[in-house]
This record gives C-alpha cells, structure tokens and sequence, in this order.
C-alpha cells in the first residue's frame, strides 16, 4: 500500500488507516479483532486509531497486536471525563491520567499522538489541556500532540504552533472541512486523518446501521440523497461502487494523509484495502462530487459532523 510522509511528523503512513471506535462500541468480539488488525498490517496498513474514551477499544488493540507495535503508528485520543480516573473533563490532572492508562491498556511505553477529543474551542483557547500534553511530550509518553475534531475548532487547532496532527470529518457527505481546515493543515505541513471517510455508509438505509452508528448515518444519508450522485455515472461500478466512490474521494484531497475505517468485518476490510489501492479518483470527478454538495447546500450550512 502507498505510503506517505505524515506531515511534520516525518512517518511514512499508509493511505488506510484503522479506526477503533465500533470495536469498543459494538462489544466486538477479541478474535475477530485480532484477525481484522493482523490482516490489516499483513497488507500494509500501519496507522492505528483509538481512544480512551472507546469502551474496551485500547486493550482489545493491545491484545491483538501488541506484539507487532513497532510495525504501527499508534493514534490516541484524550480529554473525556472517565469514571475510573481523577480530574474533570479536560483538566490537567485528566489528561494527564489518561496518557498514563492508554500506556498501560496499549501495553505500549509511548504514543506516536495522543489527540485532545472534540474539545471545544473555548477549552482549547484556554491552553489547559494542550500545555497537558505537551508535558507528557516532554516526558517521552508521547511523540507528538493533536487534536480530533471539525469545524472552526479544528482549524484553531491547526494554526498551533505545537499541534502535529489533526484529525477531522472529510467524506463525499461531509465536505466542510476541505475548505476550513484543510488549508491551515497544509500550510502548517501537519499529518491529517480522515474519520469517517466513507460516511458510514450513507447510501444505505440508516436503521440498518448498528447501534450509535445509525445517529452518525441519518445526516449524511440525508444529504446524500439530496446531492444526487450516481456511481456509475462517476465511472466507478461493481457490488463495491459507493465504498469505493467514498473512499477514493476522501484520499483524492489534497493535505489527507490516511483515510481510517472502522470495519468490523475482514472482508470489508480487503473490499477496503483494494479501492484505496486504487488510488486517487481523477480529478473531474472529483469536481463534480465537489458541485454536487454545495448544489445541494447552498446556504453551506452542512458543518462537520463532530
């Protein structure tokens, strides 16, 4: 799979990238875990994605491919009050007591990023949180800092001077941060991940989504059905044309560096692996998806989906 340097961290990622969210919120079981993440590394993808906050998600990582950890660069995300720990939600002592149990449910001795998740721009201005995390930088917990989220926060975040990654919303039904965090994101020359890069699967019917999945679908079915887009008349067929239409789209703009899908099933995942293979799609189609959501969101109030 091609590789590229992941912004200013100088990483050689993989296009593809995993996301651990529906592992912990679907009580995924640990043996089809463990087969998704080794066939994933086995083909290429080197790009880890979880959270502290994911029920279950770090450990179940650990335990499938910790003994693999320096084929991965591995992604974290903090900030949520969680039960277990001291501190209120983004606080100093939090964060800092967070790095310390991803560390130890990911059996690992650092973290390539740990990300601050989807906190709010007034949190992020107020310089709590961020000064945690370079602290742990500091110490060697982890190698870079981040920031996961969208819209106007996201972009504050990418003008950081100490921000190396940002991860944020980008698909064919989620196109706002193309334009507001994107160019920050180059210009800063940070490693950007694309969540939800293929709209968690729009193009079906919402309630057939599982569990929190079917709220996150809802909006961007919506707006799919109203950008009126066709696969086929795209140039792109086949029993895979929409995943592959959406996967190739997120990967085709430019400043993405990896794309992370939260695939539960193997063979999703080689159905995966191969559209991204792919490459990017040419560039008229491009414009043309492009068209198709301002077409259809003309007051541009389609913001991203945090």
């Amino acid at each position: 799979m091609q590789k590229h340097p992941f912004g200013k961290t100088d990483y050689p990622v993989s296009s593809l990238g995993f996301g651990g969210a529906p592992v912990g919120y679907l009580g995924t079981e640990q043996e089809r875990i463990t087969r998704i993440l080794n066939l994933l590394l086995d083909r290429g993808v080197n790009l880890i994605d979880t959270a502290a906050s994911y029920p279950g998600s770090e450990q179940a990582i650990a335990n499938a491919i910790g003994h693999r950890r320096s084929e991965f660069f591995l992604v974290s995300k903090c900030g949520s009050k969680l039960p277990d720990l001291p501190g209120t939600a983004w606080s100093a002592d939090l964060i800092t007591a967070t790095v310390e149990r991803s560390l130890r449910n990911l059996q690992t001795d650092h973290l390539d990023v740990m990300l601050l998740h989807s906190c709010a721009l007034n949190v992020l201005k107020h310089g709590e949180p961020l000064a945690a995390l370079i602290k742990a930088r500091e110490a060697g917990k982890i190698r870079f800092v981040g920031y996961s989220g969208d819209n106007e926060a996201a972009a504050y975040a990418a003008g950081l001077s100490e921000i190396a990654v940002i991860e944020t919303s980008i698909s064919i039904a989620d196109q706002a941060n193309i334009d507001l965090v994107l160019p920050v994101s180059r210009k800063n020359r940070l490693g950007v991940l694309a969540k939800r890069p293929i709209a968690n699967a729009a193009w079906k019917d919402p309630t057939q989504q599982p569990g929190i999945y079917a709220g996150y679908a809802k909006p961007y079915h919506d707006r799919l059905k109203k950008m009126n887009l066709d696969p086929a008349g795209l140039g792109i067929t086949g029993p895979d044309a929409w995943a592959e239409l959406a996967l190739r789209f997120t990967l085709s703009q430019s400043g993405v560096h990896t794309a992370i899908i939260g695939t539960t099933n193997p063979d999703n995942a080689s159905t995966n692996i191969a559209a991204a293979e792919k490459g990017p799609l040419p560039a008229g189609v491009v414009k043309q998806i492009r068209e198709a959501f301002r077409t259809a969101n003309p007051d541009r109030s389609w913001t991203g989906q945090t």
